[in-house]
């Protein structure tokens, strides 16, 4: 089920939002402290990552991050961007949300990179995003897995945890020229 747009605000993270980010987390059990929020911040004001918060009738509904500097040495070395931390409050999921978040880091990221990355965790509890992603248009990188942002080598035994992942790219179109302004 679709979110109706009129409902839906996408906006940057704001000094008010770690606590409110921290609480609804912990309403579902999670642990994520204001401190994160806050380091994010930081890092949007250093111009180092932009922070993106889905609303829904002005309730806190997820987040994604992009960061501009990625620890990923192929993205960092390519100056790629990389979508980072992509998540969904449960009651919000399966309405759009993700997508819409993924979309507007694309287009910060499209400010200055024709290519973003993005990296998801192997196990089943990402099942959604790996999908989301193919379906956004997402291909493998071709660098095989990383653990813990380093590429990991064939033969080589490794855990499947949260930080097991795969990267991904995906060349961004760019934006249309406005109305009356194309082929000038």
């Amino acid at each position: 089920m679709e979110t109706n747009p009129s409902q839906t605000a996408i906006r940057p993270l704001q000094d008010s939002d770690p606590p409110v980010i921290e609480a609804a987390f912990a309403g579902i059990g999670w642990s994520k402290p204001a401190e994160q929020y806050e380091r994010y911040l930081d890092e949007q004001r250093a111009d180092r990552r932009r922070v993106f918060v889905a609303e829904v009738e002005r309730e806190f509904a997820g987040y994604v991050t992009l960061n501009w500097h990625p620890d990923y040495p192929p993205f960092r070395e390519a100056e790629v961007p990389e979508i980072q931390d992509l998540n969904v409050l449960p009651p919000f999921r399966e309405r759009g949300l993700g997508a819409a978040l993924v979309r507007a880091a694309e287009d910060a990221a499209r400010e200055r990179s024709a290519v973003v990355g993005i990296g998801v965790g192997l196990g089943s509890d990402y099942g959604s995003a790996q999908r989301l992603y193919v379906r956004l248009g997402y291909v493998p990188d071709g660098c095989g897995v990383a653990y813990s942002d380093r590429i990991v080598v064939p033969g080589e035994r490794v855990v499947v945890d949260d930080d097991l992942v795969l990267h991904f790219t995906k060349r961004l179109a760019a934006e249309p020229a406005p109305a009356g302004r194309r082929g000038a």
